[in-house]
């Protein structure tokens, strides 16, 4: 859904009214579409991550490490994988999917057809930034998503450790020359997000508009929104979710640890590892981690 066409439904002001209009509880998970899924294992193993579970019917696999989970999709067909993988969904935890899906639909979201096969959980979703969908989850306690859609693999923890406390922090969004405000007013509008002023900044890559969720403490997350150099005419088409930002409590032992386990990360004269942050070297062509100093809760 391109920000510009967001058109707010009849009862626009008595949902912006409440500080949290979807009932928003935090990320339920990302997922990656990709041609090479087993090459993108490999970077999320590096990561911590562990392969939890397999989808009953699709190529599809579950990574998770503490409360992260990463998705893997490789069953998309034709030209709709390439090599280098994207993020092609964001859930997001809320207290009723039902409920927030028609909110955002009466808001003016574009809905995503369902395509559910046999045994298969309808997850709500809306169209979110290029070709990417944004779900609505609210099946992530006694009993997840996972339960229905998954076959566990065999002998491995469900639910392991995070390494070094790793937890969503948010997500960094390439966007179009001067659409900042467009997609603010999207992500406010629809679900209740607050624009930070331009001095409370995280990490190491501070650049453009950061907003924050309106989830609880222990599980708000951000979005950081950028635009292209000035220098570059137009890259619209290139509009999308392009990396994760995982919070810890200390950025320099996250990074040894993860340095132990063949993690490499960037270090140039622009970009550098601090005590606020870090970055991971790019892999597969596309897929970098976002390291940021935060105190969860």
């Amino acid at each position: 859904m391109a920000a510009s066409t967001f058109s707010p439904g009849n009862e626009r002001e008595a949902i912006l009214d409440a500080p949290n209009p979807l009932g928003l509880e935090g990320i339920e998970f990302i997922e990656y579409a990709t041609a090479r899924p087993q090459a993108m294992g490999q970077v999320l193993e590096a990561m911590g991550f562990k392969l939890v579970a397999r989808h009953r019917s699709r190529e599809v696999l579950l990574y998770r490490q503490g409360s992260i989970n990463i998705i893997v999709n490789a069953h998309a067909k034709g030209n709709s994988l390439f090599e280098k993988p994207v993020i092609n969904a964001m859930a997001l935890r809320v207290r009723d999917a039902a409920t927030a899906y028609r909110r955002a639909l009466d808001l003016g979201a574009w809905a995503v057809p369902a395509r559910v096969e046999v045994m298969e959980l309808n997850i709500p979703a809306i169209h979110g930034v290029g070709t990417s969908r944004i779900y609505f989850v609210d099946r992530h306690k006694e009993f997840s998503i996972y339960d229905v859609d998954f076959t566990p693999i065999p002998g491995v923890e469900q639910h392991p450790e995070a390494t070094a406390g790793l937890h969503f922090f948010g997500v960094v969004q390439y966007i179009g020359n001067d659409r900042t405000g467009d997609w603010t007013e999207f992500y406010r509008e629809l679900f209740g997000f607050t624009d930070l002023p331009p001095e409370q900044r995280f990490g190491i890559l501070p650049k453009g508009r950061i907003l924050r969720s309106p989830c609880p403490a222990a599980s708000r997350f951000y979005i950081q929104l950028i635009e292209p150099e000035a220098s570059v005419l137009d890259v619209e088409d290139d509009e999308g979710l392009h990396r994760i930002g995982l919070g810890c409590a200390d950025v320099l032992a996250t990074v040894a640890e993860l340095s132990q386990r063949g993690v490499e990360f960037v270090e140039s004269a622009s970009v550098r590892t601090d005590a606020r942050g870090a970055l991971t070297k790019t892999l597969l062509g596309s897929v970098s981690f976002e390291i940021v100093h935060n105190l969860q809760g």
